[in-house]
């Protein structure tokens, strides 16, 4: 009984005015509200919240630790204009955020995630997803090496999707009177999947084939592309990409082949999701993503 009375009420590591046992309270107080509204309840200095919630942090990963993740999504988060930006990690596996911080979306930034994790938890990491930045890719290839690249599949769909708005917008400029009439204001129609169109947005699509050809083929194409996903071979995914690229040929889409020449140069990040090993779930990323912007939104911190 002594010894934990005494381990209790020993004094806080980087704050002496202030016991361990207040400096926890004082932590699980900041998982539920901001330093500032701890600061105003507890009639304390924000930079003592401050010091002492990071005495609680480092005392809950290790009561806690993360388990090591066989396969992780990594994507970042815009707080707010001006690009500043955290990191979010999550576990592909068990469905749920092990690490978000950082100062940016920088490779130190992402450095830090891979440090706190430690190199045996490290190793055991087989698969790592993320969009195209080289600096996630970069971290990722120097603390895990040993580990695939997959590139995440909503980013891509997103280039794509960015080549055909290019076409609409090049369409609309070619194009005058009644011709117009149609391309104008049919961004969303054209970017929707089709199970997620209106009534008005399905009948607009039909009207497609007659109102503009040269959209209509890069509409086609795009919906097509998602195929790609859909082999359980590197190779049948291989003779599928030829096969798209190839009849983007003469159709006069230099948007798309700008984007079939990315996909080609960054092929083995996107031919990853061929292999058994790799078939993860990725959908509940962005549902995670909107819950954490939502949590920053109301000043809250996430846990």
């Amino acid at each position: 009984m002594w010894y934990r009375e005494t381990r209790e009420t020993d004094l806080a590591g980087n704050n002496p005015f202030y016991t361990k046992r207040f400096a926890y309270y004082v932590g699980r107080k900041c998982r539920a509200m901001t330093v500032k509204e701890v600061a105003k309840e507890l009639k304390l200095d924000w930079h003592t919240v401050k010091a002492l919630e990071k005495e609680y942090l480092p005392e809950q990963l290790r009561r806690n630790p993360v388990a090591a993740s066989r396969s992780i999504g990594i994507d970042e988060i815009s707080l707010r204009k001006g690009h500043t930006y955290r990191i979010v990690v999550s576990d592909l596996e068990r469905r749920k955020p092990i690490w978000f911080g950082g100062e940016d979306r920088s490779e130190a930034s992402l450095d830090m995630f891979y440090n706190s994790l430690g190199p045996k938890k490290s190793k055991k990491i087989g698969l790592a997803v993320m969009d195209r930045w080289k600096a996630f890719e970069t971290s990722t290839k120097k603390h895990v090496f040993q580990a695939a690249t997959l590139y995440d599949k909503f980013h891509v769909m997103r280039h794509l999707g960015d080549a055909l708005d290019k076409i609409r917008k090049m369409e609309y400029a070619r194009l005058s009177g009644k011709d117009r009439s149609y391309i104008k204001g049919q961004k969303y129609t054209l970017l929707s999947n089709r199970e997620n169109l209106t009534l008005d947005g399905s009948k607009a699509l039909k009207k497609l084939p007659g109102a503009n050809k040269r959209l209509n083929t890069a509409h086609i194409l795009r919906e097509s592309f998602g195929q790609l996903r859909s082999y359980k071979s590197e190779g049948w995914a291989r003779k599928f990409f030829d096969n798209w690229k190839e009849s983007l040929k003469w159709q006069r889409l230099a948007p798309y082949e700008k984007f079939a020449e990315m996909i080609a140069r960054h092929w083995d990040g996107i031919a990853a999701y061929s292999r058994p090993e790799n078939k993860v779930s990725l959908g509940f990323v962005e549902g995670l993503n909107n819950k954490i912007r939502v949590i920053l939104k109301k000043g809250l911190r996430v846990t």
